[in-house]
């Protein structure tokens, strides 16, 4: 009885509405309510086509049931167009989708939110970076969003989830499937501390079309996409055009001119990406963005040392790092610390300017 309310949109949707048609139908007649009571020849007055006037006068009631039974559960919602639940920054988008299946907490859709993208087969560089860009502009209070792709999307799922803060994940299926089978784990966590989204239907299936579509839901939301690795041609790339129409900001992380998945990042800086190096290239373009929807200050920065490391281990870092560049397998021998402690330590680090990141995975003391 409790969603009987979503009935309507969930009509609507299996109708496949447009935006603009729900727009003429609302102006009508008023509510979501109302246009699905309508009789058959007042819908055609409003010029929708036949298949949508059966749609709505006639729909599939077990889709409909389906519907209402998914949204039974715990943490499951339906956000329509025009609703407050809905995100502003999709509803500003050309051809935003009437509704959002959503699984998990809603309100991660309003944070200021960054986007993350890249190669399904990053290198392991690639993959760190990502991670620890993601952790440290979560810790910071945005949203990181991308696609729940192998590769560099879920190392900056994961990043978000390692710093306690949220993530969005847009799928390319119904929100009940996950794909790639591989990623279910990380689904579920990120259900948990941020959310699934998708515009498809329960039960849809990964179509090849629905990735490059949900693309644009992945930029919509964000202020900005930063593409961490990228090939000159790739699905990374058709987001970051899409992030440039909306008219978001787009940034590539730089790479070696001998790695094949920094051609696509080297090709967006020369049409006008901005060149990232630091967590904070990113936080100076978006602060003023943000305006009163970041928590924490900016002077924040200066002290932060990351939770679960005691400053003896940063003594320990500096000790073993030079001004000669040393490769981070090296670190470990020398400092007994774990890649992913080293890597979190280094990136806080860089961010102070104490370190620099070099070519070819090396790091030394700047200055």
């Amino acid at each position: 009885v409790m969603h009987q309310d979503r009935r309507p949109w969930l009509i609507l949707a299996q109708a496949h509405l447009r935006v603009s048609e729900l727009q003429a139908l609302l102006d009508l007649f008023g509510t979501a309510e109302a246009i699905v009571d309508q009789p058959r020849s007042r819908l055609a007055e409003a010029e929708l086509s036949d298949e949508k006037c059966t749609a709505i006068t006639s729909p599939d009631e077990r889709v409909v049931a389906k519907g209402l039974s998914w949204l039974g559960n715990a943490g499951h919602h339906l956000t329509a167009w025009g609703e407050d639940s809905y995100p502003e920054m999709i509803a500003q988008i050309p051809g935003p989708p009437l509704v959002l299946y959503v699984n998990g907490d809603i309100d991660a859709l309003h944070l200021p939110a960054l986007a993350i993208v890249g190669s399904r087969n990053p290198t392991e560089g690639g993959s760190r970076n990502a991670h620890n860009f993601a952790q440290h502009l979560a810790g910071r209070g945005f949203a990181i969003v991308s696609g729940l792709a192998q590769g560099i999307d879920a190392a900056a799922h994961e990043g978000a989830l390692d710093a306690g803060g949220k993530t969005v994940a847009f799928l390319g299926t119904g929100i009940d499937r996950v794909y790639p089978a591989i990623n279910r784990n990380l689904a579920h966590a990120i259900a948990a501390n941020g959310a699934l989204v998708s515009e498809y239907p329960l039960g849809a299936a990964p179509e090849r079309w629905h990735f490059p579509e949900r693309n644009r839901l992945i930029s919509g939301l964000s202020l900005g996409t930063l593409v961490v690795e990228a090939a000159r041609r790739s699905g990374s790339l058709i987001t970051a055009r899409l992030a440039a129409e909306q008219g978001r900001e787009v940034f590539a992380l730089p790479g070696s001119i001998h790695n094949p998945l920094a051609r696509g990042c080297h090709r967006l800086i020369q049409q006008g990406a901005k060149l990232v190096e630091t967590a904070g290239d990113i936080l100076a373009e978006l602060s003023p963005l943000t305006g009163h929807m970041l928590e924490t200050s900016e002077e924040s920065t200066a002290n932060e040392t990351p939770p679960d490391q005691p400053d003896d281990d940063y003594a320990e870092l500096r000790r073993v790092l030079s001004h000669d560049p040393v490769s981070i397998d090296e670190l470990e021998k020398r400092s007994g610390l774990t890649i992913d402690q080293l890597s979190s330590m280094l990136l806080i680090l860089e961010l102070h300017g104490e370190v620099e990141s070099l070519s070819g995975g090396r790091y030394a003391l700047a200055g």
